[in-house]
């Protein structure tokens, strides 16, 4: 059997094979609601044959949204059409994921086809942005509001309480998006944190959110669910966070019951170059894995399944999570299966029409 195609337990939870849909924003929701342009996205996926397939990032709170098209679970009124899809991808053989996201300093921003700017927190569907530290991404951007106290005990409320109404929709994965320079991201890392109290300045105060927003999660977070936490590896420049800060934070998570580390990376820090080529990011997966012994997640440019497999078997990852190439082919677990010589079953709807 493919390495690839080998099943995996996590806790209570057997994932069939290796490959995750990895999250991938739709922009498609009305004040955070799914309907069935999620339906069909991710039920899809479940169909093509992924063993875990995870919502876009999910906003927590109407002020942690990307953009007022994000999806979302900050209030009861979400759970009712989120529980319909969880079913649908449970009834297909697949596990329903769910990534809880604050965009911090990234929000108010409108979706990519317009052009994806930031809104200013004067105009239209605009709103203040938060972070850290009133460091705005990029110099044209109206500079966020600095957390204070407070501010910092509501968003860790605010996921507290997303967790809580995750587990009424039926999901049985919980990833944290700690990466891409979103809200946890910003705080970890020390080009976006600039704070002097205790949670800024050393490297354990930079993750000091992170590790609270954990442990309030998984006040309510069933210890027999899986937790996966999304990281940004490197912020890819100079004075920044780096791999072995990932390394030394993911021991750490690892400590506090982080199941999963998912090892993405940059998304802090404007216009950084970044070394793209086919899976430039498993480096830091097959880092973290070797140093802590948590498991892994491998992402970036992961497009063909023997690449994929090799991958795994080779201990690089225990997982791998695939977004554009899985748009491109939602049945990549299918077709992958059939490169790599494994036997699949292909849906009795679509037998017919299998190679």
């Amino acid at each position: 059997m493919p390495h690839l195609f080998s099943p995996l337990k996590i806790k209570s939870v057997e994932f069939k094979n290796r490959i995750v849909v990895s999250p991938m924003c739709e922009y498609s929701s009305v004040d955070g609601f799914a309907n069935d342009w999620h339906l069909v996205h991710l039920g899809s996926r479940a169909v093509g044959g992924a063993a875990l397939v995870i919502t876009e990032a999910t906003a927590v709170s109407a002020e942690g949204r990307i953009s007022p098209s994000d999806l979302g679970i900050w209030k009861d009124e979400q759970i009712e059409k989120l529980k319909q899809i969880t079913e649908f991808i449970h009834e297909h053989g697949s596990i329903a994921g769910i990534q809880l996201a604050h965009a911090g300093r990234k929000a108010s921003h409108d979706v990519p086809w317009n052009g994806g700017r930031q809104i200013p927190s004067d105009k239209q569907n605009g709103w203040k942005a938060l972070a850290p530290s009133a460091i705005p991404f990029t110099e044209n951007d109206e500079a966020p509001a600095e957390l204070d106290a407070s501010g910092i005990e509501k968003v860790k409320t605010d996921f507290k309480a997303a967790a809580s109404r995750a587990l009424k929709a039926g999901f049985k994965v919980i990833e944290l998006h700690g990466a891409h320079g979103y809200l946890l991201n910003e705080f970890y890392s020390p080009l976006s944190n600039h704070r002097t109290d205790q949670y800024g300045g050393s490297f354990e105060n930079r993750i000091r959110l992170l590790l609270e927003v954990t442990a309030s999660v998984k006040e309510v977070w069933p210890d027999e669910y899986p937790l996966f936490v999304r990281i940004s590896a490197t912020d890819w420049m100079e004075g920044g966070w780096t791999a072995d800060d990932s390394a030394a934070l993911a021991k750490v998570l690892k400590i506090k019951g982080v199941d999963l580390i998912d090892c993405s990376s940059g998304g802090n820090v404007a216009n950084v170059k970044i070394p793209l080529k086919p899976g430039y990011q498993v480096e830091f997966a097959k880092k973290i894995r070797k140093e802590t012994g948590i498991l892994t997640g491998a992402v970036g440019l992961i497009t063909e399944a023997v690449q994929a497999d090799e991958i795994i078997q080779s201990g690089q990852a225990d997982v791998v999570l695939l977004a554009r190439e899985m748009l491109r082919d939602p049945y990549f677990p299918l077709h992958g299966a059939h490169r790599l010589g494994q036997e699949v079953k292909w849906p009795s709807q679509y037998e017919r029409a299998k190679y």
